[in-house]
């Protein structure tokens, strides 16, 4: 099977387990994202791929061969790490044909692949700069061109983009972006921004207490998460408890009670936690609800420009909605709403 393949990867230092049995199948040409919070083992994974952390116990295998516990020089796997680790005292051009030098590429070919990689990263002026004179942004450039100078099989990112502030962060995340798919090169990216995740990624392996919580696409990750973790920690989320009523319906702390997708085999009585995301609420005028509309009152208000949050205490629950300015209907806090909570909007996270 052709692509990245990690069966049962496990990672402990004594006896601290800081990754467990990780089972992935990255396929190539895809850009894929492991995310998750400090401390959850995504570094730790990343270094195992790139050969700089030990095995445990399990498989890497890329293309059907086992690398697990092949040398990280012969892997041919460009990486940039978090500090970048540019050489402060060579040019822009020197740093780029670094790793051609080590692999003893002769002295042309190495100036034609340099010039072809400035171009790429638009920095074709700055060959002959020291790295020290450049931007955030012009550094990053540079080490994604030394990374992939040499036609690495995966390129590996370790949160390249955290020392960056936020609106230089966003235009890299779209060049980096934009340079993956014009190469088509297999890439792995480690970050915590689920943002940044969101924005970039084909495949999300999401990460917590040291193991895969959930692998989809985003737009999978966010609107089905696998588990409570998951919902909690990708996008901003209602999460309540409720409890089963029979016949789809369920009830909340408060004694309203709404429809939800309930599975036939949650008996009534039992416990349950339901997701809603923000925008899925809709806010109305007091007794202006229809189905699924339960009575508030709004505790606070926060306008943030493209949107507005509303937060608001009905039935015993605190929910969250976000709206659009042009779907603002004058509330205040302390104003009476009616919320409604639509059916399919809701996701059982437990039971």
């Amino acid at each position: 099977m052709s692509g990245l393949i990690l069966q049962k990867v496990e990672k402990r230092y004594g006896s601290i387990c800081a990754v467990t049995d990780v089972n992935l199948h990255l396929p190539e040409g895809k850009l894929v994202c492991f995310l998750g919070p400090s401390g959850c083992g995504k570094t730790t994974l990343l270094r195992m791929i790139a050969g700089l952390e030990s095995l445990s116990s399990g498989q890497i295998l890329l293309d059907g061969k086992n690398i697990g516990y092949t040398p990280a020089h012969q892997r041919n796997f460009g990486m940039v790490f978090q500090s970048l680790a540019l050489f402060p005292h060579m040019t822009v051009g020197e740093n780029i044909a670094y790793p051609l030098r080590l692999r003893n590429v002769p002295k042309a070919e190495q100036q034609a692949r340099v010039a072809e990689l400035l171009q790429m990263i638009q920095l074709q002026e700055m060959v002959d700069r020291p790295v020290s004179r450049l931007s955030g942004g012009q550094r990053q450039r540079v080490a994604i061109a030394r990374a992939i100078a040499s036609h690495p099989k995966l390129l590996l990112l370790d949160e390249p983009l955290s020392a960056l502030d936020a609106k230089l962060r966003e235009s890299m995340q779209i060049e980096i972006r934009q340079l993956q798919q014009r190469l088509n090169i297999t890439t792995i990216m480690v970050t915590h921004d689920q943002r940044e995740a969101m924005t970039m990624a084909d495949i999300v392996v999401v990460l917590g207490e040291h193991r895969v919580q959930q692998v989809g696409t985003p737009i999978e990750i966010y609107r089905n998460p696998a588990n409570e973790f998951v919902a909690d920690f990708i996008g901003t989320g209602n999460i309540f408890p409720a409890t089963a009523l029979g016949s789809g319906r369920v009830g909340l702390p408060g004694g309203a009670a709404i429809q939800a997708p309930i599975c036939s085999s949650i008996q009534a009585g039992a416990p349950i936690k339901l997701l809603v995301r923000p925008e899925d609420l809709q806010l109305s005028a007091p007794h202006a609800g229809g189905a699924n509309s339960v009575p508030g009152t709004v505790t606070f208000v926060r306008d943030i420009g493209a949107t507005i949050e509303t937060t608001v205490e009905c039935s015993g629950v605190s929910l969250t909605a976000l709206t659009t300015p042009c779907q603002d209907i004058g509330l205040a806090i302390g104003n009476p709403v009616a919320v409604t909570i639509p059916e399919h909007a809701c996701r059982v996270l437990s039971a």
